[in-house]
């Protein structure tokens, strides 16, 4: 039996009514198909910020590959980052400005202070390998910035820096002296890693008093920088609870993953938290 392919004789180069030789259509849509909706990605998310759970502990919960663990949470957590930090339903900041704006505007005193997370160190041979140490704690972390209101409140988290950056630097480099110099009149509280902003912000980053007599002091000397700088700690204390509320995240105690990731993760654990309703009944009780 012949069977007609037509005048090419049924070659695909030659005759363009073969199948082979039409040319294919691209699927609309095409790729890799999400298993995990987006609900799941995001309590993954979570789950992995909270407790540190592994990505290979996700993947067998979520019965997904890591591989869709890691993209779900490296797609969900710099959106989380990008959210900032809320301080009433209809409130949220996302920059240092915004919340040097909405403490103006409220007349309400901001508390600043840095905190450290201790990462893995560098490999050998890496030029910058010394720069996450930090001259504090002599052990490699990246340093952020945290800013609450005299509750306590979570206003501002800022990206992560090398540790080895000073606590005044790195306000510097954010931009601080500028925009209190610039915008409305803010009390900002400090702690004398701060000292010196107050003289180039017009006196409104507030540090521990500077000791006069350092040797041989007075005694009435002596019992009132002791009262001053008691008086100055206790106002400043609810920064601490901050952060320690921050600290409370696993993935923030200490951080075994890549460090370019840190400022995403922080700032994602400062806005859930800003947001919760333990975060929320605390500033209530004033606590």
């Amino acid at each position: 039996m012949i069977v007609d392919h037509g005048p090419c004789g049924g070659e695909p180069d030659t005759c363009s009514n073969h199948p082979s030789s039409r040319p294919r259509r691209r699927a609309v849509g095409a790729g890799a198909k999400y298993k995990l909706v987006f609900v799941d990605r995001l309590l993954a998310t979570l789950v992995h910020l909270r407790h540190a759970t592994t990505h290979d502990v996700l993947a067998c919960w979520f019965g997904v590959d890591r591989s869709t663990i890691t993209r779900a949470i490296g797609e969900v957590r710099p959106l989380l980052a990008e959210r900032g930090c809320t301080v009433a339903p209809d409130i949220r900041l996302r920059t240092l400005a915004e919340v040097i704006d909405h403490l103006g505007a409220s007349g309400q005193t901001g508390i600043i202070d840095g905190t450290e997370v201790r990462v893995r160190r560098p490999a050998v041979g890496r030029k910058d390998r010394e720069k996450f140490i930090s001259g504090k704690n002599k052990q490699n972390a990246v340093k952020s910035m945290v800013v609450t209101d005299a509750e306590g409140r979570l206003l501002f988290c800022s990206p992560a820096e090398p540790a080895s950056c000073a606590d005044i630097t790195h306000a510097r480099k954010l931009g601080l002296v500028e925009l209190l110099a610039d915008g409305p009149a803010v009390e900002i509280l400090a702690d004398a890693g701060y000292q010196g902003l107050g003289a180039q912000t017009g006196g409104r980053v507030v540090t521990p008093p500077h000791r006069k007599f350092k040797k041989n002091p007075p005694e009435w000397y002596e019992e009132m920088h002791e009262r001053q700088r008691k008086a100055h700690s206790s106002r400043r204390i609810r920064v601490e609870h901050g952060i320690g509320h921050l600290k409370n995240w696993r993935s923030l105690a200490r951080h075994h993953g890549r460090r370019e990731h840190m400022s995403d993760i922080i700032q994602s654990v400062a806005g859930l938290l800003s947001g919760s309703r333990r975060a929320t009944a605390n500033h209530a009780r004033g606590r």
